[in-house]
C-alpha cells in the first residue's frame, strides 16, 4: 500500500473516536480513549522479523493531524534502504523564545515474539487481574501511548507551554538493523531534537512483587551495551572417529567459565544513593543489607545477600552473558567452527578493552579468539542530577505515590539516550510507571504491565512534562 493510501486509512480511522475502539468498563472517557490508544500500539506489529514501526507511525501521524497539528509540525523520517523502520517527530511551539526545548523520546520497535512461546498472543492486549499482557506494555509503548496522548490532549486544551515540546518516536533501539533513528536524528537532524533535555525510558518504580510500590525511580545514566564474538577453530573431520579435540567441546568450556565469571563490585555516586535510599525504604533484611553495602562497599556478607536480587546484582558491576550459539556444518563431521555471542553490559568508567580482556584472562585458552563487535553506540554518559529534573518529580511522586521515596538510579540496560547526550542533550527516566522484582517479562515471554501503573502513570507523567514545560 502506497504511503498516501496507508495516511488516508488511518485518517479514516482516527476520525472515529478511540473510546469506541476499545472496550473499557469503568474507566472514565479519557482513560477509554487513552487505552484505546494503547491498545493499537500494542496490536500494530512493530517486530523487526514481521512487523513495521512505518505502519505504526502513520497511525501516530493521522492521530495527531485529526488533533490538530500542522504539516509545518509534523516530520517523518526513515533512513535509506529501511522503509518499515520509520519514524516521526512532532513539535508544539512555546511561548518563550530563549527557554530551550523539552524533547520527549520514545521507541516504537519492540522485541520480536513468537506466538508458540506465549501463553496469550503477544500482538494481542489483553487485560487480566489487574494487568496487560502484550509485547511491548511495558517497553516501551506504554510511555510512548503517554506522550501521545500528551500531545493530543495539550494541542485540544489550546495549551501553550513556555518551552517548546518535542516528541520523537522511532525505530531501531531494539536492535536487530543497522538503522537506529535516535542516532539517525543525532547524527542528521540534531535541529529538530535539540532541547534542554530529554525524557525518555529508564524510570519508572519497582514493587514488592504484591503490588506495594516501594520506590520510585529516576534514571541517571546507564551502562554501555557491547557484544563480543567468542569462537574456536578445528581441522574436524569425520564424525565416525571422533577425537577430543573438538571445536564445539572447546567452546562449551570456554562458556562455562564465562558463566562462573564474577566481575569486582563497582559503586558510582548514583548508584550508592541508589542502594542507601531504596534500601531504607524496604524496611526487611534485603534493604538493611543495601544500606550495608551502600556504607561499605567491602562488605562481603550485605553483598552476598544483595546478590541474590538479579537486578541489583547487575547494578553493582559489569555482566557479561551468552545469549547467541552457533557450531558445526554438517550432522556427519566433526565440527570446524564453533561460536558464540556473549552480550556485556559495561558499568560506566569500565572499557572495552578491559572487558574483552577479562574475557580471555577467564576462559584461559589461546584457542579461544574474543573479538569485540562494532558498538552499539558511543559510550554513555551519565547526566547531572539537576534540582530543575529532580525537584519537580519529587513533588509528583509525593502527590500521585504518598510516602514513596524517589531514587536515582543507574539502568543496567542500554536506551537511545546515549545518542542525545553525545550531542550535548541529558537525558532522563522519569518516575511515574513501575515494576515488579521479575522485570515483567520485558524482553521474554509474556511481558506484562499494571493496570493501575499505566493509568497513574499518564496521570503523573503529564503533569510532570507541564512543570518542566512551564519552569523557567
Amino acid at each position: 500500500m502506497r504511503r498516501s493510501a496507508r495516511l488516508l486509512l488511518g485518517l479514516v480511522l482516527a476520525a472515529l473516536p478511540l473510546a469506541a475502539r476499545a472496550q473499557a468498563p469503568g474507566l472514565r472517557p479519557d482513560q477509554a480513549t487513552f487505552r484505546a490508544l494503547y491498545q493499537e500500539l500494542i496490536e500494530t506489529d512493530t517486530s523487526i522479523t514481521t512487523g513495521s514501526c512505518t505502519a505504526l507511525a502513520d497511525k501516530i501521524d493521522a492521530h495527531l493531524r485529526q488533533a490538530g497539528y500542522g504539516e509545518d509540525q509534523i516530520t517523518r523520517f526513515a533512513g535509506p534502504g529501511h522503509p518499515k523502520e520509520g519514524g516521526i517527530v512532532v513539535i508544539l511551539p512555546g511561548t518563550s523564545t530563549t527557554l530551550k526545548p523539552l524533547l520527549l523520546l520514545g521507541h516504537l520497535d519492540v522485541v520480536v515474539a513468537k506466538r508458540e512461546d506465549w501463553t496469550r498472543d503477544p500482538y494481542r492486549l489483553v487485560e487480566e487481574n489487574g494487568y496487560f499482557y502484550g509485547r511491548g506494555v511495558a517497553d516501551m509503548k506504554a510511555m510512548d501511548a503517554i506522550w501521545i496522548d500528551a500531545m493530543m490532549r495539550f494541542k485540544a486544551q489550546g495549551y501553550r507551554p513556555k518551552r517548546t515540546i518535542k516528541l520523537a518516536l522511532t525505530c531501531g533501539e531494539e536492535g536487530g538493523s543497522p538503522f537506529n533513528g535516535a542516532e539517525w536524528l543525532a547524527k542528521n537532524r540534531p535541529d529538530l531534537i535539540t532541547a534542554e533535555f530529554a525524557l525518555n525510558e529508564g524510570g519508572g518504580g519497582r514493587t514488592d512483587g504484591h503490588g506495594k510500590l516501594l520506590t520510585a525511580n529516576l534514571h541517571v545514566g546507564e551502562k554501555a551495551s557491547e557484544s563480543f564474538r567468542i569462537e574456536t577453530t578445528n581441522p574436524g573431520g569425520h564424525s565416525s572417529v571422533p577425537i577430543r579435540d573438538n571445536a564445539i567441546y572447546e567452546l562449551a568450556d570456554a562458556l562455562a567459565k564465562i558463566r562462573d565469571l564474577e566481575f569486582p563490585l563497582q559503586m558510582s555516586p548514583t548508584t550508592r544513593a541508589f542502594f542507601a535510599r531504596a534500601g531504607a525504604a524496604r524496611g526487611d533484611d534485603l534493604g538493611r543489607a543495601m544500606v550495608a553495602l551502600a556504607n561499605n562497599p567491602a562488605d562481603k556478607a550485605a553483598e552476598a545477600v544483595v546478590n541474590t536480587d538479579r537486578s541489583y546484582h547487575s547494578m553493582l558491576r559489569t555482566t557479561c552473558v551468552a545469549t547467541l550459539l552457533d557450531g558445526g556444518h554438517a550432522e556427519n563431521a566433526l565440527p570446524q567452527r564453533a561460536g558464540a555471542n556473549i552480550n556485556c553490559r559495561i558499568f560506566p568508567g569500565d572499557t572495552v578493552e578491559g572487558t574483552r580482556a577479562a574475557l580471555a584472562a577467564a576462559i584461559g585458552d589461546p584457542g579461544v579468539t574474543v573479538t569485540p563487535k562494532a558498538l552499539r553506540g558511543p559510550l554513555a554518559q551519565p547526566p547531572p542530577l539537576d534540582p530543575k529534573v529532580v525537584g519537580p518529580a519529587e513533588k509528583l511522586v509525593a502527590k500521585y505515590y504518598p510516602g514513596v521515596p524517589l531514587v536515582p538510579m543507574m539502568s543496567t540496560g542500554a536506551t537511545d539516550g546515549l545518542f542525545l547526550e553525545a550531542i550535548g542533550i541529558p537525558s532522563y527516566g522519569p518516575p511515574g510507571t513501575f515494576a515488579d522484582p521479575d522485570g515483567n517479562g520485558v524482553h521474554g515471554l509474556n511481558e506484562r504491565l499494571a493496570a493501575r501503573a499505566l493509568y497513574t502513570g499518564r496521570e503523573l507523567l503529564t503533569e510532570l512534562v507541564k512543570a518542566y514545560a512551564d519552569a523557567d
